[in-house]
C-alpha cells in the first residue's frame, strides 16, 4: 500500500488507484514491513535499550545551574576572604560574604524557574514523528522511536533518526543542514536518509537503522537544542573585562598583603581588616550573577507570551537586528485560505474543473494550505483517478498529476504559479496579474500534452481555469510592522507567492516601499547588486528558497543583523544562515529545529515583545556593568596610592559592604529587571570601560585625596574614625552620583530608587547605634564640607567627562 492510500486509508477515505510518483518511482514496501512493529516487538526493543533515548535537553541541568553560580574563581577568592574575617573580624566586617551567598541563591532559584519554563515550552514544540505500528499509523515523541520503527514522511518532516527509503512518493530530501549542499535529494526505496536533514516535497516512509547515540546527527542535534548561556557578545565582553580584572587584581591584592603586615605591622586582625576591604571591592561579584538573573527572568517573560527561546543568546540577537525578513503566508497572513472564485477559460467547464482539482487534492498526502482549501470547496466524486504525479516544490511552483477520465481517457494536469507557467503575453496571464494585484492569491490549471517526466512539461499548455484563494490578514501584524518601524528596524517581505500580490498584501498593512514589489526572477545573481536592490526595496515575490537564503547572505554583507521568520520548509536555508531565525509553532518541524525562537502561539505579535526582553538585558546590563567597573576601578587605584604612600586602607569591609549595597546592589538589581526600550549597539566591552574607567579613577583619585586630607586634620583620639567617616562620606557622594548618571533617563521610579538609597546613608549617619555599627560618625564642620566639596567638584568632572565619552561612542 503506498503512502497515499494509507493516509487516505487513516481518513476513512477509499483507497482508489494508486497514484504513482513521477520523480521516484512506485511506492512500495518489503515484506510487512510497510505495517511497521507490533506492540511486543516495540516492547522488545525497549527492554534491550534499542531506543532513540538521546537526552535532548533544553536547558542546564540544575547541577550545572548550582555550578555556574556558586563554583567561581571571584567566588573561590571572596569564600577564602570571607572564612578568614568569620574568625578574625567582628560580625560586621563579615557582612560581604552573607551578601554573596544571597546573591547566588537568587541566582540559582531564578536560573531554576527558567529552566521549568524552558522545558515546559520545549515539549509543546517538540517533534512527534509519525510511525506504524500494528498496521495503523500514530503520533510519538522523539525519545519514543525504536530499532526498525517505520516512520511516514511528508512535506517539512525533520527526520529524527538514521534510516533506509522503503516508500518514496516524489520524495526528495534536503540534507544541506548536514552536508552542505543545497540542491535537494531525490530518495527511492533502499537510499538511506539521515537524522538531522528535512523534506523538501513528496512523502515516504523508512525503517529506523540507528537510534540514540548512534544515529548521524544526535550529537549536532542534543548541542544544536541545548539553553546555554554562552556565544554572546554581552557573555563574551563580560568574560573579557573579568580577565582584566584578574590581571590588576592579583598584583594590587599584593601590595596589600605586604603593607599591612610587613610594611605597617599593623596588628593581625587590623591587617586582616584592611586586606579584606581592598580586596573584595576589586571583584565585580555581582555582574554575572545578575547577567544570568536579567536572562533567566528573560526567558520566564516569554514564556508566558508562548515564546519558546531554544538558544538563550537569541534575546540578545533580536535586540541588535536592524532588518527582519517576513514571509508572507504564515506571517502576515493566517495560515488558512479559502476558495474564492473558479474562473473557467476557454472551453473548460466549472464542473469538470472541479472534479480535476478534487482529484489533485487527493494526490497529496499532506496538502499545503491551498490545496486544502481546494479539497474543502471542491468534493471528491471518483471520477477522476490519478495515475502519476508530480508533488508541489516551492523551487517549481506547481505540480501536476496524469488522470484518468470518467470515460478512461488519460490526461495531463499542472496547477501552480501562473507567472510562471504562461507567457506575459496570454490574455490568463494578464487576468492573474490583474487579480494578483488586489493582494489574492492566484494558481493556474492547465492541461498540457505532454508527459509529467518530460522536461518540457510546461510547454504547450492549455490553461483550463484560474483558481482565485483569498488570504485572511492577521489582525496584529499592521501594528507589528509599525512597531518595527519606529525602532528603526527595517522589514522584507520575502516570498514565493506572486510579486504583485504580495506586494498588495504588504499596502494594505502600511508596509513603506509596498508598491514598488520587486519580482525575484529579475534580481541580479551577485551579492554585492543584490544587496544594493535588496537596500532600495521591501517587498519581494517569486523568491526560491536558495534565493532567500542569498538575500540573507547579501543583507548581511553590507553589515546587518538579519532576523528570518518563516513557518514552511522553504525558509529552513534562510532560517539556518540568518543571524536570528523564528518559526511559527505551526510551521513544519524542520523550520522549528534550525529556529532559534519559536512562537508557540502562531502569532507575529509576539516578536517585539522578544526585541523589546533583549533590549532590556542588554541595555540594563550595560548599566549595572558600568557601576560594578567604577568600582573595581577606584579599589584597585586606591590600594595603589595606598601602597606608594604606605599607608593603611581608609575603610573596613563594612563601609565597603554599605557602599556597595546602597550605590551597587539593590540599584544594580532594580535597574538590570526594569524596562528599557534602548536600541541595542555593538561593542558591549568598549562601552562600559568608557565610562567605567574614567568614572572610577576619577572616584578613587578625589576619595584618596580627601583621604590624606582628613590624615593631615584630624589626629587624637577617634582620628582614624573621622578620618574613615569623611572619607566614605566622599566615595558616597561621587558613587551616587555616577548612580545617577546609570539610573537615566528619569522617571518616578528611578528618582524614588536614588532618594531611597540617599536616605540610607544619611540614616545610617544619624542614628546611633548604626554609627556604633558601621564606626562612621562625622566630626566637627570643616572636614566633612570639605569631602562635600571634593565629591561635588568629582561628579561635576565625571558628568562632563560622562558627556564627552557619550559623543565619542555616537559618533
Amino acid at each position: 500500500m503506498t503512502r497515499q492510500t494509507q493516509a487516505g486509508a487513516r481518513h476513512g477515505e477509499p483507497d482508489g488507484t494508486a497514484c504513482e510518483s513521477v520523480v521516484a518511482g512506485s511506492a512500495g514496501s518489503a515484506g510487512s514491513a510497510g505495517s511497521g512493529l507490533t506492540a511486543a516487538e516495540v516492547a522488545e526493543r525497549v527492554a534491550r535499550g534499542e531506543v532513540n533515548n538521546v537526552p535532548v535537553r533544553s536547558s542546564r541541568s540544575t547541577a550545572e545551574i548550582v555550578r555556574s553560580n556558586v563554583f567561581t574563581r571571584f567566588n573561590a577568592i571572596i569564600a577564602a576572604l570571607w572564612a578568614v574575617a568569620l574568625f578574625v573580624t567582628p560580625f560586621q566586617d563579615t557582612l560581604f560574604g552573607w551578601v554573596i551567598l544571597a546573591n547566588a541563591g537568587i541566582g540559582i532559584f531564578q536560573e531554576l524557574r527558567a529552566k521549568k519554563t524552558l522545558e515546559g515550552l520545549a515539549v509543546i514544540g517538540e517533534s512527534r514523528p509519525t510511525v506504524r505500528r500494528d498496521g495503523r499509523s500514530s503520533l510519538i515523541s522523539t525519545h519514543e522511536v525504536v530499532l526498525d520503527d517505520v516512520i511516514e514522511l511528508g512535506q517539512g518532516d525533520r527526520i529524527v533518526v538514521d534510516g533506509d527509503v522503503i516508500e518514496a512518493d516524489g520524495l526528495e530530501i534536503d540534507e544541506s543542514l548536514l552536508t552542505g549542499e543545497a540542491d535537494p535529494v531525490l530518495k527511492k526505496p533502499g537510499d538511506k536518509v539521515m537524522s538531522g536533514s528535512f523534506v523538501v516535497a513528496g512523502s515516504g516512509a523508512f525503517t529506523a537503522t540507528r537510534v540514540g547515540r548512534e544515529a548521524y546527527a544526535a550529537q549536532l542535534a542534543e548541542e544544536a537544542s541545548r539553553f546555554t548561556l554562552v556565544h554572546s557578545e554581552l557573555r563574551s565582553g563580560i568574560s573579557r573585562i573579568l580577565k582584566y580584572v584578574t590581571w590588576m587584581m592579583v598584583p594590587t591584592s599584593i601590595a596589600l598583603v605586604v603593607l599591612h603586615l610587613f610594611t605597617l605591622r599593623l596588628p593581625v586582625k587590623e591587617s586582616v581588616a584592611k586586606m579584606i576591604a581592598g580586596i573584595v571591592p576589586m571583584i565585580p561579584e555581582g555582574l554575572v550573577l545578575l547577567t544570568s538573573v536579567a536572562f533567566a527572568i528573560g526567558v520566564v517573560r516569554l514564556g508566558r507570551k508562548q515564546c519558546l527561546v531554544q538558544e538563550l543568546p537569541a534575546i540578545e540577537t533580536l535586540a541588535r537586528v536592524d532588518v527582519v525578513c517576513l514571509d508572507k503566508t504564515g506571517t502576515l497572513t493566517e495560515g488558512t485560505m479559502s476558495l474564492k472564485e473558479l474562473r473557467p477559460l476557454g472551453t473548460a467547464r466549472a464542473s469538470e474543473i472541479r472534479q480535476v482539482l478534487a482529484a489533485l487534492g487527493k494526490t497529496e498526502p499532506r496538502p499545503n494550505p491551498s490545496l486544502q482549501a481546494l479539497i474543502a470547496a471542491c468534493p471528491d466524486s471518483g471520477a477522476w483517478h490519478c495515475t502519476q504525479s508530480l508533488p508541489f516544490s516551492s523551487a517549481r511552483k506547481y505540480s501536476g498529476a496524469s488522470l484518468d477520465g470518467p470515460d478512461g481517457t488519460a490526461s495531463t494536469w499542472l496547477l501552480g504559479a501562473p507567472d510562471v507557467l504562461l507567457p506575459p503575453t496570454d490574455p490568463a496571464f494578464l487576468d492573474a496579474a490583474d487579480l494578483s494585484a488586489q493582494g489574492l492569491r492566484v494558481l493556474l490549471l492547465a492541461r498540457t500534452s505532454r508527459h509529467l517526466d518530460d522536461a518540457r512539461v510546461t510547454e504547450d499548455l492549455r490553461p483550463a481555469a484560474l483558481v482565485v484563494l483569498e488570504q485572511t490578514l492577521r489582525p496584529d501584524a499592521g501594528e507589528t510592522l509599525r512597531y518595527f518601524a519606529e525602532q528603526g528596524v527595517a522589514a522584507k517581505v520575502i516570498s514565493g507567492d506572486n510579486a504583485d500580490s504580495v506586494g498588495a498584501v504588504a499596502a494594505k498593512l502600511g508596509l513603506p516601499g509596498a508598491d514598488a514589489p520587486v519580482d525575484a526572477r529579475t534580481l541580479p545573481a551577485g551579492t554585492k547588486d543584490m544587496a544594493e536592490t535588496l537596500e532600495q526595496r521591501a517587498v519581494f515575490g517569486r523568491v526560491t528558497p536558495q534565493q532567500k537564503r542569498d538575500m540573507v547572505s547579501a543583507l548581511q554583507s553590507r553589515g546587518h543583523t538579519v532576523a528570518m521568520t518563516g513557518d514552511g520548509v522553504n525558509d529552513v536555508l534562510a532560517l539556518k544562515d540568518a543571524d536570528i531565525g523564528v518559526s511559527m509553532g505551526s510551521g513544519s518541524e524542520a523550520t522549528r529545529a534550525v529556529a532559534q525562537i519559536v512562537l508557540l502561539n502562531n502569532s507575529f505579535a509576539s516578536l517585539p515583545s522578544v526585541v523589546a526582553e533583549g533590549r532590556r538585558v542588554i541595555g540594563n546590563i550595560t548599566r549595572v556593568a558600568t557601576l560594578f567597573l567604577t568600582k573595581t576601578a577606584y579599589s584597585v587605584l586606591l590600594a595603589i596610592l595606598v601602597s606608594l604612600w604606605q599607608i593603611p586602607i581608609p575603610f573596613l569591609p563594612r563601609h565597603l559592604t554599605l557602599l556597595a549595597t546602597l550605590t551597587i546592589g539593590i540599584p544594580a538589581f532594580v535597574l538590570a529587571l526594569a524596562p528599557n526600550t534602548e536600541r541595542a549597539a555593538p561593542h558591549f566591552t568598549q562601552r562600559v570601560l568608557r565610562y567605567a574607567l574614567p568614572a572610577g579613577l576619577l572616584a578613587g583619585t578625589a576619595t584618596f585625596v580627601t583621604y590624606l586630607l582628613a590624615r593631615d586634620h584630624y589626629d587624637g583620639p577617634g582620628a582614624v574614625e573621622a578620618q574613615t567617616s569623611v572619607t566614605t562620606l566622599a566615595l558616597f557622594i561621587i558613587t551616587m552620583w555616577v548612580l545617577a548618571i546609570v539610573a537615566r533617563p528619569y522617571t518616578w521610579w528611578r528618582i524614588g530608587l536614588l532618594v531611597a538609597m540617599a536616605a540610607g546613608f544619611v540614616v545610617v549617619l544619624v542614628v546611633p547605634w548604626l554609627q556604633e555599627y558601621f564606626q562612621l560618625k562625622l566630626v566637627g564642620t570643616v572636614m566633612p564640607w570639605t569631602a562635600v566639596g571634593i565629591a561635588v567638584a568629582t561628579a561635576a568632572v565625571i558628568e562632563v567627562t560622562w558627556r564627552w565619552a557619550g559623543r565619542k561612542v555616537q559618533n
